[in-house]
């Protein structure tokens, strides 16, 4: 199986995870590329190399209307701190954007003001925002998913500050930075392939952190509701180190979250944050085949017959593949008393044992048989049809382990075979 794994030992954001994924692809220019040319409104990617205590990997650098988000948040305050450290554009805008109507005042950038770099900016809701996703050059898979994402942080936003979702509105700015890394993850991820996703539990810092409204804990409001239901855990660095946007992408594509499986690795990404601390600031991401104990067992029956005829066995077998056998087949062997005998072996799943054993002892002569348990690798296997000059023709593609294989359908190509 497929499987990638998310590490977040250093918490999540957006633009980390995007980064991480880019080089998962192998080819970061013609990632960004692909990424530019989906339609994002006034969005520009670009990734440039990054190092973290010495290890190399990249930063993703999202530019909207102008302005680069510093979406991935580390500063923190203490009660007897001097000078305070304001939380990102981002996070104010997104978590009190709505708060303007409450206290009757604007707050960072106002509906009719200009910010630094000079660009006029307003204020947008979910319905905008829905707007914007489903007018872009995407996949109706990544189109859902990007909409289901921005759902949970409306959601926590609106659960957060007691307004609807429909009351809740986003800063331009801020809202097209999420939305630009909520688009790119969801088109990558769709890339990988991967069959299943597995996350590490999300480290969220801790501390406080200060805004234009006043002091709020680590995580912030926003990001501890998207959280509820999922492991996390505050780690030993202070500072807001899960985002909401990290959070709800997260949330919403995790198979199950745990430790990283039993898996053949075949590419790891490295995604850096912009921050510096003793510990390198990166999501790291791992891709490859998964080896499940759990997952791929299956129960080998074996019994041996020397009373029964060449019809009466192929009977038998047909009946067991019929039944769901993954198996079945025959060896000849030497038995007892110099007899000529036939070892019967069926492979089955561990949940039909008890309903092969029935089959069993109905279609054939023993009176017992032996099973074992075992583990399995295999590849996964798809059905492809492929037209050929003599006709269409199904082919049995089987992938894993850096391995490729296709071969015919036998009874296509003899079926083509027996033509005139």
């Amino acid at each position: 199986m497929k499987t990638l794994y998310i590490e977040c030992n250093m918490g999540a954001a957006g633009d980390m995870l995007l980064a991480s994924l880019a080089e998962l692809t192998g080819d970061i220019k013609a990632c960004e590329e692909k990424l530019n040319s989906l339609g994002i409104p006034d969005v520009t990617y670009n990734f440039e190399k990054s190092v973290k205590c010495g290890i190399e990997g990249t930063h993703a650098h999202v530019v909207a209307l102008g302005v680069e988000e510093d979406e991935h948040l580390h500063e923190h305050t203490h009660h007897h701190e001097e000078h305070h450290h304001e939380k990102s554009r981002e996070e104010l805008e997104n978590d009190f954007g709505h708060q303007q109507e409450e206290h009757g005042h604007h707050h960072g950038h106002d509906e009719h003001s200009h910010d630094e770099h000079g660009h006029h900016h307003h204020h947008t809701h979910m319905s905008d925002i829905e707007k914007i996703i489903n007018g872009l050059n995407v996949s109706d898979k990544v189109r859902s998913d990007a909409l289901a994402v921005y759902a949970l942080i409306a959601e926590a936003e609106s659960k957060a500050h007691g307004k609807p979702v429909t009351d809740i509105h986003f800063h331009e700015v801020g809202t097209m930075d999420a939305v630009a890394d909520i688009i790119g993850v969801c088109v990558l991820l769709e890339q990988t392939g991967a069959d299943k996703i597995v996350v590490s539990p999300l480290a969220t810092g801790f501390g406080q952190v200060r805004c234009a409204h006043g002091i709020l804990p680590v995580p912030a409001p926003a990001t501890a509701s998207i959280i509820e239901g999922i492991p996390t855990y505050s780690g030993d660095v202070e500072g807001e180190l899960l985002t909401p946007t990290g959070a709800a992408l997260l949330k919403h594509f995790a198979d199950s979250f745990g430790s990283r499986p039993v898996m053949a690795v075949s590419k790891t990404g490295y995604g850096m944050g912009k921050k510096d601390f003793e510990k390198a600031n990166m999501l790291r991401t791992f891709i490859g085949e998964e080896f499940s104990e759990d997952g791929d067992k299956i129960i080998e029956i074996r019994f041996n017959v020397d009373d029964m005829t060449g019809e009466e066995i192929g009977y038998a077998t047909g009946i067991f593949m019929e039944n769901g056998a993954l198996d079945v087949f025959t060896t000849p062997v030497g038995m007892k008393k110099n007899r000529p005998g036939i070892l019967i072996t069926l492979v089955v799943k561990p949940e039909d044992k008890e309903k092969f054993a029935k089959l069993i002892f109905e279609h054939t002569t023993t009176i017992g048989f032996r099973y074992i348990a075992m583990d399995r690798f295999r590849l996964d296997r798809r059905e492809e049809k492929v037209m050929t000059r003599y006709g269409e023709v199904s082919v049995k593609v089987s992938e894993g382990f850096g391995v490729t294989k296709a071969k015919p359908e036998y009874d296509d190509v003899a079926g083509i075979a027996g033509k005139d």
